[in-house]
């Protein structure tokens, strides 16, 4: 593969699509359609009376939870989706609250929509880090719920992988198949989950708008290279990641630790985010270097 001027890779950002937040299927291509709230953040920094969680629906079968900053600063995403034999919830947030009181009213309410026994429940993770398995012990008590253990080696038991990190591997929850893509260099155990209903990509902490923490360099180029190759092939709505760190002034940052962001980025990529990624990862020496690109940012951690 050639190296990449700087001015290609200005190329690839100025392509990149901030999607509507009222657009779903611009393809057309007969996803489930969805929506996003015009912002994640609160109206104000008072944290007097926030909820511990913000739950948005997506459609009626995928819910995005944000966890509030006055609870935890890293202010996690959790996606909650629905299938027909079960309900999957991807994360369980961060310290400081617990997410299963929302969990159970989402839970309840699409039971009686659907007029039908409420859904077990099956919690997996983006990856094993703390702000993302939080609320395992709270969720553990739940009747009619599982909880995938975090080591990379019960990740790739549940879900059959035989080849970890190579091979993809798929789970059916009940007339809703997930593809559960390994993705490793953030954390060992980070996986992505491409849901076929929507076209939606849940990438965790390898691909969102903010730093982009790689501790394991040569992982984390072959794992995007790796989610290159499957949304080659797999039509793609949105990339939706765990946080949110960028503002919307291109290449500028909160810093860590900010609670309230009034002006930050928009949950959603694309793949034109994971290209420029791939390019920008190609161009440095394997020793990998900082480097800021417009809506996010390659952080290595030595």
């Amino acid at each position: 593969m050639p190296a990449f001027s700087r001015s290609a890779l200005r190329a690839i950002a100025a392509a990149v699509v901030t999607v509507n937040a009222s657009q779903t299927d611009p393809a057309g291509q007969g996803f489930e359609p969805g929506s996003f709230p015009a912002r994640w953040s609160p109206d104000s920094a008072d944290c007097a009376g926030a909820p511990p969680f913000l739950a948005h629906e997506y459609n009626a079968g995928f819910v995005i939870l944000r966890q509030s900053g006055c609870t935890n600063f890293e202010k996690p995403f959790l996606y909650l989706l629905f299938g027909a034999k079960e309900a999957l919830l991807v994360d369980s947030g961060a310290t400081g609250a617990d997410p299963s009181a929302v969990v159970d009213g989402l839970l309840r309410a699409h039971a009686r929509r659907q007029q039908k026994p409420e859904l077990p429940l099956l919690v997996v993770h983006s990856h094993g880090h703390g702000d993302h398995v939080a609320g395992d012990a709270a969720l553990r008590r739940r009747t009619g719920t599982r909880v995938v253990d975090t080591p990379a080696q019960a990740v790739a038991r549940f879900f059959a992988i035989q080849d970890w990190p190579r091979d993809v591997a798929q789970y059916d929850l009940g007339d809703r198949i997930l593809d559960i893509v390994p993705i490793p260099g953030h954390e060992v155990a980070s996986i992505a989950i491409y849901d076929r209903r929507t076209g939606i990509l849940l990438t965790g902490d390898t691909l969102y708008p903010g730093r982009l923490y790689v501790r394991d360099a040569e992982a984390f180029r072959q794992s995007i290279d790796r989610l290159v190759d499957f949304t080659a092939t797999r039509r793609l709505t949105h990339a939706l990641g765990a946080h949110i760190e960028n503002t919307r002034t291109p290449y500028v940052d909160y810093p860590e630790g900010t609670i309230f962001q009034p002006e930050e980025h928009a949950l959603e990529l694309g793949r034109a985010h994971l290209l420029e990624l791939q390019l920008a990862l190609r161009e440095m020496p394997a020793q990998l270097q900082r480097r800021p690109l417009r809506d996010l940012t390659v952080w290595p951690v030595r």
